[in-house]
This record gives C-alpha cells, sequence and structure tokens, in this order.
C-alpha cells in the first residue's frame, strides 16, 4: 500500500461520526492549516499568533497590521461554523460559498474594495478582477453561472477519487476567481471541506510549498491540465499526515 493510499484508509478507520471526533482528530491540524494558508497571502502571519489566537483567543501586545488579526480570528471563526456541516456532509452549494467568504474575510476588505468599488465579505465581486500569470477570471456577471456549473460536475460525481475531483474543483474555483478578494483562503477551505464530506483526509498547503502551489495552478489556467496539481495535493496529504502514519507503526 503507498503511503496515500495508507493515510486514506486511516482517515477512513477514523470513523468519525460527531462533531468531538472531528476536533479531536484535527486540534493540531486545524491550527496548522490555519497557519499556512494565511502565510500564503500575509506574511505577517506568525505560527505563534496562530496557536494563541486558537487556544486562547487572543494575542498579547501585537503591534502589526490588524488586518492580521481579523484573518487568523476569522479562521477560527470558520472552523467552528464548519464542523457540524462537515458532520452532515452538507453538499457545497452557493450559499455555503457566499458564508464561508463572508466569514473568511470580515473586517479585511481595504478602502478601495469596500468604499470605492462597494465590495462586500460574502457577496460575489461587483468588478472584473484577474488573478495570476494568465491573468485569468470570470467576467462579474458570469461568476455566479459559472460556479452553478462547476458545482453541478463536483456534487454529481458518484466515484472514489474525491482527491482528483478536489483537485479539480479549486482549480477552476481560482479560475473563476469569484470575489474581490479572499479567494486563496476560500478556495482552501472548500478544497478540504469537500474531502471531509466525502470521507477523505484533507491537507495543508504548507508555505513553503507555494511556488509548486502557484505553478500547479498556472499549469491549468494555461493548459487545463489537472494531473500536476492533483500529484502536488496527494504529495501535501502525506506530508500533511506523515507523522501520524509514523506514530501508528511504533
Amino acid at each position: 500500500m503507498d503511503s496515500y493510499a495508507e493515510i486514506k484508509a486511516l482517515w477512513k478507520s477514523y470513523n468519525i461520526t460527531t462533531v468531538s471526533d472531528l476536533d479531536k482528530y484535527l486540534d493540531n491540524f486545524r491550527i496548522l492549516f490555519a497557519y499556512n494558508s494565511g502565510k500564503i497571502e500575509n506574511s505577517e502571519i506568525t505560527f505563534h499568533d496562530t496557536r494563541e489566537i486558537f487556544e486562547n483567543g487572543r494575542i498579547i501586545n501585537f503591534t502589526g497590521n490588524p488586518r492580521t488579526i481579523f484573518e487568523l480570528e476569522n479562521q477560527k471563526k470558520c472552523y467552528e461554523v464548519l464542523k457540524e456541516k462537515i458532520i452532515c456532509k452538507n453538499p457545497l452549494s452557493i450559499p455555503a460559498i457566499k458564508e464561508i467568504h463572508a466569514i473568511l474575510t470580515a473586517g479585511t476588505y481595504d478602502e478601495r474594495r469596500y468604499i470605492v468599488n462597494g465590495e462586500r465579505a460574502g457577496e460575489f465581486k461587483k468588478h472584473d478582477y484577474i488573478t495570476g500569470r494568465y491573468e485569468v477570471g470570470s467576467l462579474a456577471e458570469n461568476v455566479e453561472s459559472d460556479l452553478d456549473d462547476l458545482l453541478e460536475e463536483v456534487n454529481g460525481y458518484d466515484g472514489d477519487n474525491h482527491l482528483n475531483v478536489a483537485a479539480y474543483f479549486h482549480a477552476k474555483f481560482e479560475y473563476i476567481h469569484p470575489f474581490a478578494d479572499g479567494n486563496g483562503r476560500v478556495g482552501r477551505t472548500l478544497l478540504n471541506y469537500h474531502l471531509m464530506i466525502n470521507d477523505t483526509p484533507p491537507l495543508i498547503i504548507y508555505d513553503e510549498d507555494k511556488s509548486g502551489y502557484y505553478a500547479a495552478l498556472e499549469n491549468y489556467d494555461a493548459n487545463e491540465e489537472i494531473v500536476p496539481l492533483y500529484e502536488f495535493l496527494k504529495q501535501l496529504t502525506v506530508k500533511t499526515w506523515h507523522k501520524t502514519i509514523e506514530l501508528k507503526h511504533l
């Protein structure tokens, strides 16, 4: 059995059916995920501050950008909101995506986006923001229909390779670029949400691996090729859970 298959089997063996189960097996994961997902786009985020927010609900003597505090607090709130939905295996939907965005970006929109452009947390972009080397992004008026089509594909899948589906969903979501800000944080949260409601282990995209992450997304933007992102996420799943597997073999 290869490493990924072993991790997938271990996750299934946990038989997570309650919020308490989820808290138990994601105790350290949730902090590491929040730290790394935030760090990818905000260099001010530290592991110490992330842990303080998750464990104590506050940071003492913080002197950085207040946005950093909002982002960390929002990550914690988002996990708390999603726990029950994961246990109930609620499928991805437009309202769910908007709710996650509203939580993760509350208080983080800058003056230009909020006042000048009229953008709001929890609402699809009103202007044609683009992203990446290839300047991708759906037109503002097409975002909802493009996401509807994507959700129909993803929610209609009846196979067992949910990591591949999650990779496809993530690449397409980032390609659509539905919000004025926060697309990366929301997309990585949705990626793990889809995995967990389908009994597949979640993963951490580490800040130290973000160049490979961006390269895999750009490959999709240029060629609509999903294999590089799938292989990257598979490797990151192994990296996320390898210590757990090592302890299992002691």
